[in-house]
């Protein structure tokens, strides 16, 4: 490894030539290492050679700190131990140390090698000794200038290593707007190459901030690119660089934000189990609508796997490696739906997320957006999402700046739509433009040739998941697995059989004491049976069905939900009824 002196031998060599003329006398610079870095005269044409064996007063100077002086090198005893003493032509030497700091890296040495020099030296002694002082700081000054500059150097290096490290795009731009640097994620992230450098680029703030993050509309020649990020003003002297843009495409950010919120698997058409005509006839209607971009409206009761379906649409689709996305429109309160699904800036509302939201429509943008329980749906929301629906555009609550969404919608539901649209909850518009493509998925008591499949598919999955060793089925338990009506249809039966293998004996058996009591108390009732003819009020009628119904699916929340759906009754309903005839416990 060089040293310092070696490192800005240029210098040194010009500074050398310039207190020789000075001076006239001849000049020997060396450095740590015992290396001649200048010379002049008898010097010059040995610049670069090894001093080790005989510089000792280079040597003293170096390891004391101080400046030497030697009248006669033949008879002065730092001279002694070299080996051309005897032989030595020099009249006269002073040797300066050159330090840096705390440490001396070379020496500059004055040598007479006559009489008339030595006398020339002497007469103006304290005149050269302090130019000779200035010349040693010069010297060192130009060292710590040139050790700062490679400290910038390997910092730079560092720090372009550490940019091009991050995950994050970045871009350095000068005074002029001209990009001068790009990381090689930015050029992944904008999908440019490094044609982009020496271009001019144009940022502009949309004024929407998500997260951290503030949205910025960037032009690079002919290519516009929405990023999210920050703009970092370089307010130090760097002379061309004036500020940097450090940027996730919003692409990117989406995908980050689904890859969190993402629940669920990919379901091929394959894995939807099911023997029954209606079943195949489903999953061929699915194979040819997978490659459509039509809206498709699901229905069927709670429990038959309406997103089951929705899934395999996706997954058939030329969508199926970009996002879906589902939304329970039921879960969410009517006050935040819009949010939810088009998502709002910073400050949009009270009580917003002070960081802001990317809505599911843009999560979902180039995929598919299962919007499951479209009944429960405010009006206020039905009408913009039939605007989206037709203009293919979103505007996030707080902003302007309208945008621009490739999404195919899926909705699900177990209402009759129809039978809202009367009752003016739901709009005949937005209907028609949903059930493009609908999907009648029918209750699993109207296919009862899938149930055996589905049965030993969840005891299967059950078993592996608990640990458990399942060796038979007893037909009396598939004999009950028949003849009940399922009003939660696959995912009551699920439950049913995830109980069951939790309850099972050692011996693996799966019993019909396992059944749960529910479906057990149902099964032991009588057919019923055809009476006298007789005529009972229709209120009497009413509160029978109501109490009938109770007792089969229960009385939790989601019990009378199921006794509500039916009787054919809305919920609120249900509750009004219980009510008024003292029923509510």
């Amino acid at each position: 490894m060089p040293t310092i002196l070696k490192e800005i031998q240029d210098t040194v060599i010009k500074y050398a030539s310039i207190i020789s003329q000075v001076i006239d006398v001849d000049v020997d610079i060396i450095d740590k290492e015992f290396c001649r870095i200048a010379g002049t005269g008898s010097y010059q044409a040995r610049i670069n050679e090894d001093m080790s064996v005989e510089g000792f007063i280079y040597r003293e100077a170096i390891a004391t700190g101080q400046t030497q002086i030697i009248h006669d090198p033949t008879v002065n005893r730092i001279c002694l131990p070299c080996p051309r003493k005897s032989a030595c032509t020099e009249k006269f030497q002073i040797c300066k140390p050159i330090t840096l700091g705390q440490e001396t890296i070379g020496v500059i040495a004055l040598v007479c090698f006559t009489e008339e020099q030595k006398a020339h030296l002497l007469d103006r002694y304290d005149v050269y000794l302090a130019f000779l002082d200035q010349i040693a700081e010069f010297i060192s000054t130009k060292a710590y200038e040139n050790k700062e500059h490679q400290r910038t150097e390997l910092m730079i290096r560092l720090m372009e290593q550490v940019v091009n490290k991050t995950e994050m795009g970045v871009i350095v731009i000068d005074h002029e707007d001209t990009i001068i640097k790009v990381n090689g994620n930015a050029l992944q992230q904008l999908g440019s190459s490094e044609d982009c450098l020496n271009q001019k680029i144009l940022i502009q703030a949309t004024g929407d901030n998500i997260g951290e993050a503030e949205e910025f509309k960037v032009a690079i020649g002919r290519e516009e690119y929405f990023l999210f990020g920050s703009m970092l003003q370089v307010d130090f002297d760097l002379e061309e660089y004036a500020k940097i843009l450090v940027f996730h495409d919003i692409k990117t950010v989406k995908s980050r934000i689904y890859e969190l919120t993402q629940v669920g698997e990919n379901v091929h058409i394959g894995d939807i189990l099911g023997h029954s005509s209606v079943v195949q006839e489903l999953k061929e209607k699915v194979r040819k609508i997978s490659t459509s971009t039509s809206t498709v409206l699901i229905r069927g009761e709670s429990g038959t796997g309406k997103e089951l379906f929705a899934r395999a649409i996706h997954r058939e689709s030329d969508r199926r490696n970009e996002p879906f996305v589902a939304v329970n429109c039921g879960s969410i309160p009517d006050t935040l739906m819009e949010s939810e699904l088009f998502g709002y800036i910073k400050g949009a509302f009270t009580g917003a997320d002070p960081k802001g939201r990317i809505g599911k429509f843009e999560l979902a943008h180039k995929g598919t957006l299962f919007l499951d329980e479209i009944g429960d749906m405010p009006l206020y929301v039905q009408v913009k999402l039939l605007r989206v629906l037709q203009e293919r555009q979103i505007t996030r609550l707080g902003s302007n700046n309208l945008i621009d969404v490739d999404v195919r919608v899926i909705a699900a539901t177990h209402k009759d739509l129809a039978e809202m649209i009367q009752e003016q909850t739901f709009r005949e518009d937005l209907f028609y433009r949903l059930n493009v493509v609908p999907l009648e998925i029918p209750p699993l008591r109207e296919r009862k040739t899938d149930i055996e499949p589905l049965a030993y598919h969840f005891i299967k999955k059950y078993s592996q998941l608990f640990g458990k060793h399942f060796k038979r089925l007893d037909p009396e338990v598939m004999e009950s697995l028949l003849a009940y009506d399922w009003p939660g249809n696959v995912r009551e039966m699920e439950n049913v059989i995830e109980f069951m293998i939790n309850m099972m004996e050692p011996d693996g058996l799966l019993a019909k004491k396992l059944l749960p009591k529910g479906i057990l108390r149902q099964l032991q009732q009588p057919a019923p049976t055809a009476g006298p003819t007789q005529v009972r009020p229709i209120r009497a009628l009413e509160l029978e069905a109501i109490a009938k119904a109770l007792e089969i699916y229960g009385t939790s929340s989601q019990g009378k939900k199921l006794a509500a759906q039916k009787l054919g009754i809305g919920i609120a309903t249900l509750y009004r009824k219980l009510e008024s005839n003292n029923l509510s416990n």
